[in-house]
């Protein structure tokens, strides 16, 4: 990107440029940063960071210091050129006001000050201090220390010299916090920001990022630091997974004043995992770039596989999804003026972005496969049994499109359906067992409640080809009852439930199936999940009876809780639940599937911790046994009831 940084540009406070007030953002909050909720929290300290961020870009900045306060406020630390601090002439006031109180100002509005920038495009210090209680920053530059605080957004008082620093000294100091009258809540959480942070050093190659926790009993620091940036987050990602080759793939160049890294490497695994990136923001629905790369991709492989006669002239020519089977990319481009296409504006329009991809990735790839043919030949082979696995399940698959009608003679035999046929009014339980199952089909409400029994433990997906996945019968009758379709024929709007409801046994067990069942949700519909369709059950652990009243605890602190209040004396009876079986219809009705009085544990995720939780499923049902060690040894602690 060297070549794209003007250093001698002038960064000065005529850069920043004012386009429009900052009335609305604490009236609409959601407007500026989507919600007030627990993302949106998190989502004030990626403004500000991302500023620093911008520096780094640019090539005046090595290093970033997140801090949690002891009282839940953030203090960011950038060693960047430090804010402007003189006379903006337009504003007819000191720059760093401009830049904390007028939205839409900074130096990425054609001012100079950046080629390119991530973030929300200048809002960010702005609607940051104005969905704060205070504020304070400091900006050491040009040997002095100038300083300016803020409460709800307002000035306390004009940009004052606070000190002196040496010359050489530079960077800037913000401190907030979050007002507690706007935000759900104000708790920041360590683990949320620590992935935001260390995927954010990864695309920012060199950058040097720490997090510190300081509140008590919460003490925790992390640096990240990763100097071959994304070829590091590729080898982060495949950690869980065996690659099928030693060095990652790495191509980097510009073109038509974009500038393109790729970092790829294949494993045994059978899913694609690609994440594209914009300016260090994740695209979640792809786009040119990633399009560019897909494109690449598969005219390369297939190229060199007919030239290098891997593969006979008259044999079909691999697809897009043969070659990428077992894929982990990151494309992760820089670009001037990024164009937004969609209502979410997460995918990526510029039409120079997807011939720049394309170019670059084509011509290194092209040079590595003639370097490496032993590796050539390695990804090729998979793609061919790819190929071959992929027209094995196509039969299958047209099998269950066939049977994905609405018509009720067309859904799986063991499934009892509901009588109401507006998907928002209905649910589905998918029981294990056919004893729960028996259970639930006479506890239900006939009407909205439809019970899908599964016989044991369904196919791990993520060990499976499609091939035995679609031959599947339990993995068949679900995707019949749900009635979406999966993967490219996935279609939300023909679900014909509002709540998957998983209910499984509260053991050891019963949390198997459930990740089973969960890491077939994530790898071939995951957007049931990501808009809020799929929930656990939570069955009760003890049922207590004391002259002929029955209380149920679902933890351990409530049955205490519960003991306490009635009092201990030997007429307590206490039933601890194994499974689901164990209850009567009417027991099951009043505590896990009654709308007034269950519990339902919404599963949730969004685009920003896409690469987590695909480790985390590969970690949990992959082949790799120390990755899945090391996962229950650092989590155990957070486990409450645990039956061995």
């Amino acid at each position: 990107m060297s070549e794209e940084i003007n250093k001698n540009q002038e960064y000065g406070a005529d850069q920043i440029q004012i386009l429009e007030g900052l009335e609305a953002v604490r009236k609409r909050p959601g407007m500026y940063i989507g919600s007030t909720s627990e993302r949106g929290l998190h989502h004030l300290v990626y403004e500000i960071v991302d500023n620093a961020v911008d520096e780094a870009l640019a090539g005046y900045c090595d290093s970033i210091q997140v801090t949690i306060e002891k009282d839940n406020s953030i203090t960011v630390v950038d060693d960047g050129r430090g804010i402007p601090v003189g006379t903006n002439h337009k504003a007819n006031k000191s720059a760093l006001e401009v830049v904390f109180t007028v939205l839409h100002a900074g130096g990425k509005f054609g001012g100079g000050g950046y080629k390119v920038s991530g973030g929300l495009h200048g809002v960010g210090a702005s609607v940051v201090n104005a969905l704060s209680t205070s504020l304070d920053v400091q900006v050491c530059r040009d040997g002095k220390i100038y300083e300016q605080s803020y409460k709800k957004g307002h000035p306390d008082g004009p940009v004052k010299v606070v000190g002196n620093c040496s010359e050489d000294q530079h960077g800037t100091k913000v401190h907030f916090l979050p007002d507690g009258t706007i935000f759900e809540t104000t708790v920041y959480k360590y683990d949320v920001l620590k992935q935001r942070l260390r995927e954010t050093a990864f695309l920012t190659k060199g950058l040097k990022i720490i997090l510190e926790d300081k509140r008590e009993g919460e003490e925790h620091c992390h640096e990240f630091h990763y100097a071959g940036g994304i070829k590091e987050f590729v080898e982060y990602l495949n950690r869980g997974k065996e690659s099928l080759y030693d060095d990652v793939i790495y191509c980097e160049g510009t073109k038509n004043g974009v500038y393109v890294e790729v970092a790829m490497q294949h494993n045994d695994s059978f899913n694609d995992s690609a994440y594209s990136f914009v300016n260090n923001i994740i695209t979640p629905e792809g786009g040119t770039h990633l399009t560019g790369f897909r494109n690449a991709l598969t005219k390369t492989f297939n190229f060199y596989a007919k030239n290098n006669k891997i593969i006979k002239d008259n044999d079909p020519a691999l697809t897009g999804e043969d070659i990428r089977e077992g894929l982990t990319a990151i494309i992760s481009i820089k670009i001037e003026e990024p164009q937004f296409e969609g209502q979410t504006k997460q995918k990526l329009g510029n039409s120079e972005a997807r011939g720049a991809v394309e170019s670059i990735v084509s011509e290194q790839l092209t040079y590595f496969l003639e370097q490496n043919p032993d590796v050539a030949k390695n990804i090729i082979q998979k793609s061919v049994l790819a190929q071959r696995a992929r027209e094995a399940a196509r039969s299958a698959r047209e099998a269950t499109r066939r049977k994905s009608a609405l018509e009720n003679t067309s859904l799986p035999g063991k499934l009892a359906d509901c009588s109401d046929k507006d998907p928002k009014n209905c649910e589905i339980f998918i029981v294990e067992g056919d004893s729960a199952g028996g259970s639930a089909k006479t506890a239900r409400s006939r009407a909205t409640q439809a019970i899908l029994p599964l016989r044991g433990k369904i196919l791990n997906v993520e060990k499976a080809r499609p091939d035995r996945i679609f031959s599947n019968e339990e993995i068949r009758s679900m995707i019949t009852a749900f009635g979406t379709g999966i993967q490219d024929d996935f279609d939300i709007s023909k679900l014909r439930y509002d709540k998957i409801i998983i209910m499984t046994d509260a053991d050891v067990d019963g949390a198997h199936i459930a990740t089973l069942m969960l890491t077939f949700l994530y790898r071939f519909m995951p957007e049931l999940i990501k808009q809020g369709h799929v929930y656990l059950a939570t069955p009760p652990l003890y049922k207590i009876e004391k002259n002929r009243k029955v209380w149920y605890a679902y933890s351990d602190e409530e049955l205490n809780n519960i003991i306490t209040e009635i009092g201990r004396d030997q007429n307590n009876k206490i039933q601890r639940y194994k499974g689901l079986g164990e209850m009567d219809a009417e027991q099951l009705w009043e505590t896990t599937m009654d709308p007034e009085n269950r519990i339902l544990k919404r599963v949730t995720m969004d685009d920003e911790t896409a690469s987590e939780v695909d480790i985390t499923f590969t970690t949990l049902m992959g082949d790799k046994v120390e990755p899945r060690r090391e996962f229950i040894e650092q989590n155990a602690k957070y486990v409450k009831n645990l039956d061995i």
